[in-house]
């Protein structure tokens, strides 16, 4: 390791008190050349330092192993160590390594203290400063072909949250392999594979939250639970359980741990929906994993599998809570100012969804003739005035009872001053935006016009703001400006043409308008809490996409189709 510091923090990494003298012996220099070492610290290590009497200690210890310690651990269980202080990815250089290495080769452990393009699953970054993140990958050779390792990142999670069990810190898994404490992440694994012949050789790439600061996002650490955790002893536990668990499910497969997940298993019993691209692939409750791996969903058309990929899992009421939900069929209705949305719901489940502009409801009379037959209630929100709502009364045989924005309801309490005049659809959406996250959040729709709302994390809605939507602007420009009558463009940094600065600054209104507000909620709720932001609409997407780069890393954004829908389920279930 050619950084000076690198040594000497690894040695105080484990927050008990050194002696300076034992300290430069260790590393064989003299006291000056530690203070010089010291020096170089980043800012968030060099305030955790306590010197008194020739004694350094830090007021908390690091995920930082010594050398010596990480290369014994590792070789105690077969591997072969390698120490990096600093890199891109461990993933990323033990895939290079594997790649161009003999069939026989030993398993391989690499460690690294900092990451700079660390990665996780679905393309994310893997975030991480030094000493907050334990951060290794390791290889192993399996006798099966890439099919048959489905199951893998599911064992490799059980070692890991059993391990961390019996330290204490009471780890969940969320399928298939995310490391939490209840909504909060602890931790994620990266797996990726190399085939030879008839051999696969896997990299398993794993990162925990040791500590972070102001508990960044809806991240959690261990340190939040086990204040003096040695990072040296959880990472020896997960080896050990792993040297235990890769043979076996090298020879055996998957289904001897399945009793184990399932205990482990965060939403086991539980209702929940699975995401995909944004979008509601399925609801229902988990029933289990399958020994392929694939999550087992009990919906309303029975039982269910979902092998893992570009899904997201996403919690809704606990299995006891649903005892109250409604059990009869019924159907919900979004009329907006421009189109009706409907989806049919039965057992707390949407089946099936439906959309179709005023001007043209045949779609809706096609469905209700088709589905119609048992419904028990109609529930809807309405913004389009009175003639829309009786043209869509017209077509229904049975009442429709139109539900208001209200002063409170499933806890939230709204402050609008008069809640009467406030957006039915903006007070749904805001019900619905609960299904996606428990954080603050800023709530945007993007339809005719668009709205920006503030919720805090205690379920108070604070109120919002609404602008015109992309083609309201774009008629303003139109009719009221001279010269400006054309197509828009596409929406730049920096626009050369007109109608590009058209798009751009239309795109810069709406993008600002959440900016800022996502600053004010922030502010009132403090600095040290997450704010998250869900958006929904048919501009959802060109929304997301615009909005800063160091906005959207920094910040968790989700994109959800027909979020007032999911408002009025959440109406329909619990209230």
């Amino acid at each position: 390791m050619n950084t000076p510091f690198w040594p000497l923090l690894a040695l105080l990494a484990d927050g008990l008190a050194h002696e300076v003298q034992t300290l430069a012996k260790t590393l064989n220099c003299k006291i000056p050349q530690l203070n010089a070492a010291w020096q170089e610290m980043p800012a968030h290590i060099q305030s955790l330092l306590r010197q008194r009497n020739g004694v350094w200690q830090l007021t908390k210890t690091l995920a930082l192993i010594p050398e010596n310690t990480f290369n014994h651990c590792a070789r105690q269980y077969g591997f072969e160590p390698h120490l990096l202080a600093q890199t891109t990815s461990t993933n990323t250089i033990l895939l290079e390594q594997v790649r161009h290495a003999p069939i026989d080769s030993p398993p391989q452990i690499y460690l690294a203290y900092e990451q700079t393009a660390g990665r996780g699953r679905q393309g994310k970054a893997w975030q991480n400063r030094i000493g907050e993140c334990l951060m290794f990958s390791l290889s192993w050779t399996f006798q099966r072909p890439q099919a048959e390792l489905g199951g893998l990142a599911l064992i490799v999670a059980v070692a890991i949250s059993q391990t961390l069990r019996e330290l204490g810190i009471p780890a969940q898994i969320k399928w298939p392999n995310d490391l939490m404490l209840d909504n909060s992440k602890l931790g994620g694994i990266l797996i990726e594979t190399v085939t030879h012949q008839q051999q696969t050789t896997a990299v398993i790439g794993i990162g925990l939250n040791f500590s972070i600061p102001d508990q960044v996002g809806t991240a959690t650490a261990i340190l939040s639970l086990l204040p003096q955790a040695q990072v040296s002893r959880i990472f020896q536990g997960i080896l050990a359980k792993l040297a235990q668990f890769l043979p076996r499910f090298n020879q055996h497969g998957l289904s001897p741990f399945l009793a184990d997940y399932n205990q482990l298993h965060r939403d086991q019993g539980r209702l929940v929906h699975l995401l995909t691209g944004g979008r509601t692939l399925a609801e229902g409750t988990v029933s289990g994993i399958a020994p392929s791996g694939a999550l087992l969903l009990q919906t309303a058309n029975g039982e269910q599998s979902f092998v893992n990929g570009e899904i997201s899992l996403r919690p809704g009421a606990a299995a006891s809570e649903t005892q109250n939900a409604t059990q009869k069929r019924c159907l919900l209705l979004d009329a907006g100012n421009s189109k009706l949305k409907w989806a049919w719901v039965e057992n707390g489940c949407i089946l099936s969804y439906g959309k179709a502009a005023y001007y043209d409801l045949q779609p809706l009379i096609q469905d209700w003739a088709k589905q119609g037959c048992g419904t028990e209630r109609i529930i809807g929100c309405a913004v389009c005035g009175e003639a829309r709502q009786q043209q869509i009364a017209a077509i229904l045989s049975q009442p429709v009872l139109w539900l208001p924005s209200m002063p409170e309801a499933l806890g939230i309490c709204n402050h609008y001053r008069n809640p009467a005049e406030h957006g039915a659809d903006r007070w749904f959406n805001l019900i619905g935006s609960r299904r996606y996250t428990k954080q603050a959040c800023v709530v945007v729709s993007c339809g005719t016009a668009v709205t920006v709302d503030a919720l805090t994390d205690t379920n108070h809605y604070l109120g919002g703001s609404i602008l015109p939507g992309f083609h309201l602007m774009k008629e303003a420009l139109s009719r009221r400006t001279a010269n400006l009558n054309r197509p828009l463009g596409k929406a730049y940094a920096f626009a050369t043409t007109t109608p590009n600065a058209m798009a751009s600054g239309i795109m810069d209104a709406v993008c600002g308008a959440i900016v800022l507000m996502h600053e004010r909620l922030q502010q009132k709720i403090g600095t040290g809490k997450p704010v998250d932001i869900i958006i929904t609409g048919g501009g959802a997407n060109k929304v997301a996409q615009a909005l800063p780069n160091t906005f959207v890393l920094d910040n968790r954004i989700e994109i959800v189709d027909n979020l007032v829908l999911y408002g009025l389920l959440n109406w329909v279930e619990y209230a």
